[in-house]
């Protein structure tokens, strides 16, 4: 037996081997899936999870840890804070100093008005039991060209407190954004919410549960506001949990183990009334908020069919729904530039009054 080393980060993680080199990633890769968990790793390297989880989604993919490798074991570039925006960071939205009940504030340093910012809020993904409000980098643009703030809302995990724990913090941290409107200089009846995968569901959830008491909580002490926003961006989150599996997915969603079960407290075909309430397509009121969904087809893990039902259920409601289709695409793999100016095409419509809504359409994958 011998050592193989890999520089992570500015840290030297060994693991042992046999017979010839093995890939440290499917090393510690135990349970398979083509994808490593925070609690994957060891523990030393977690410190770096977040710097090497370039798409923010809560996993590192072999992609990005072939990009990682090609660096030769240096620390991968994060999209830089621009000089032009202020960060206000760990804004405890919940009142109670919990590291996961916090926000980010990202201001421009030179607002292009004096009048009320918009907000574009990210909500980071990672089957809601991984996953950091650091990983941003989706919104850090807003903010730097004048027009808008962002934020990044954290949220407490599945393994701390089970559904809607989730969705209460986030509604508590959009009653704080409110709340605290005046003093940001933000607009509280312009705020928008971006997120993937889990973080698509709770964007989803935010904007079709306005109002739904036991979804509201009693979280954070401004409860005189409410959670509504103006529009919502779901990338490729899960809308109808009991239909995973149904829907064509690799992974099996309805095991006690998985990121669905671990987050309603138990197996979801089991526990099917809790599920139905954590799955956004059962919350579709005609006055919810406008919804622009993008997802590739080929996604393995949250299959493409749930934004087509969500969607669907939307405009059934007589809600506006978008969905961007990207061919071939996977778990937000393969996406092209061009979805996330579709983003601004929807965000500028809608929290600025500028330009054309964006329309059903479908993009080749890069």
């Amino acid at each position: 037996m011998r050592l193989n080393l890999l520089l992570f980060g500015a840290l030297i993680i060994t693991a042992p081997v046999s017979g010839q080199n093995r890939n440290l990633f499917e090393f510690w890769d135990k349970n398979k899936d083509g994808k490593l968990s925070k609690e994957e790793l060891p523990r030393p390297a977690q410190r770096n999870f977040e710097r090497v989880d370039q798409d923010g989604d809560g996993f590192i993919s072999k992609r990005e840890d072939a990009a990682f490798r090609n660096r030769g074991g240096g620390i991968p570039q994060r999209s830089p804070l621009s000089a032009g925006v202020k960060k206000l960071a760990d804004l405890d939205y919940a009142g109670n100093d919990n590291p996961k009940q916090k926000l980010d504030l990202y201001l421009p340093a030179k607002p292009l008005s004096d009048g009320p910012l918009p907000v574009v809020c990210w909500i980071h993904g990672g089957g809601w039991k991984n996953g950091d409000k650091a990983n941003a980098r989706k919104v850090f643009s807003y903010p730097a060209g004048g027009k808008y703030a962002a934020a990044s809302i954290g949220y407490r995990l599945s393994g701390e407190a089970q559904w809607p724990s989730q969705i209460q913090d986030c509604k508590a941290a959009i009653r704080f954004l409110k709340a605290n409107a005046e003093k940001y200089n933000l607009d509280p009846d312009r705020i928008a919410v971006w997120g993937s995968s889990a973080g698509g569901h709770l964007v989803a959830m935010l904007g079709v549960s306005d109002g739904v008491a036991h979804l509201e909580g009693d979280t954070g002490p401004n409860d005189d506001q409410n959670s509504k926003v103006a529009c919502v961006v779901d990338y490729y989150g899960p809308t109808e949990l009991l239909l995973m599996n149904k829907n064509g997915s690799t992974m099996d969603h309805d095991s006690p183990n998985s990121p669905e079960s671990l987050l309603v407290g138990g197996p979801i075909q089991e526990n099917s009334e809790k599920t139905r309430d954590a799955s956004p397509v059962h919350h579709v009121t005609k006055d919810d908020s406008p919804v622009l969904l993008v997802h590739g087809t080929d996604d393995p893990l949250v299959p493409y069919q749930q934004s087509v039902v969500f969607e669907k259920s939307l405009e059934n409601a007589g809600v506006a729904a978008t969905l961007v289709t990207i061919e071939k695409a996977g778990h937000g793999k393969g996406f092209p530039a061009r979805a996330d100016e579709i983003v601004r095409q929807f965000l500028d419509f809608h929290l600025l009054k500028q330009g054309e809504a964006p329309v059903d359409q479908t993009l080749g994958s890069q």
